[in-house]
């Protein structure tokens, strides 16, 4: 997420990270999606000789939706540049370009956890019909939290510097959740009463 926010700003592999470290961030997993595994492989430019093949693995059709909490000017300012990115945004790479518009909303005065327990449901159309039966449904919530947190988990994954010679990644706490949203594509208790496939039986 921070190097999306940093490459719609433009900003160089080398720059300075520490305001976009600075930041609290959380996401809600709104469609878990599938992992699939890819195989790839090159060419060597000059000589043709082939090199080896390498994995690659992806998640197909999940949905996420993160924020990020800090200095209002700088949270403005990330807003613009997702709207109007200097690079294309990509999700880890070049060749997978977000399917939907990444920008949604500025929330001032709001706190992290209340907006991702409040947007709505942004799962796919077809997913939320698979899981019509479920009027709210539950989903997996991660925020950042302070270190030293009995409740929390430490991960190495804090971006320090993306300069592709010496690439450096921080301590950070997280803690995760469930929290329920409500289905749109629910079934009403009423259609759900109505449908009685016995009643195809009837006069057999």
């Amino acid at each position: 997420m921070l190097g999306l926010l940093a490459a719609a700003q433009g900003r160089d592999r080398r720059a300075d990270l520490a305001d976009l470290a600075a930041l609290r961030f959380g996401v809600r997993i709104d469609q878990p999606g599938t992992r699939i595994r890819d195989y790839q492989t090159a060419h060597h430019g000059d000589t043709g000789k082939s090199m080896p093949v390498s994995e690659r693995f992806y998640l197909a059709d999940a949905v996420f939706v993160a924020a990020v909490e800090g200095n209002a000017a700088l949270i403005h300012a990330l807003h613009a540049a997702v709207r109007e990115p200097v690079y294309l945004p990509y999700l880890g790479r070049r060749s997978c370009p977000p399917a939907r518009p990444v920008d949604l909303d500025i929330h001032p005065e709001a706190h992290l956890e209340d907006v991702l327990k409040t947007e709505r449901w942004r799962a796919s159309p077809w997913y939320q019909r698979r899981r019509r039966r479920e009027a709210l449904v539950p989903l997996d919530l991660i925020t950042e939290t302070e270190a030293g947190d009995a409740l929390g988990d430490s991960l190495r994954d804090q971006p320090l510097s993306f300069d592709p010679r010496h690439r450096r990644h921080g301590l950070r706490t997280v803690r995760s959740q469930t929290v329920e949203v409500p289905n749109p594509l629910a079934m009403t208790a009423a259609a759900a009463v109505d449908h009685d496939p016995t009643l195809l039986l009837d006069g057999a």
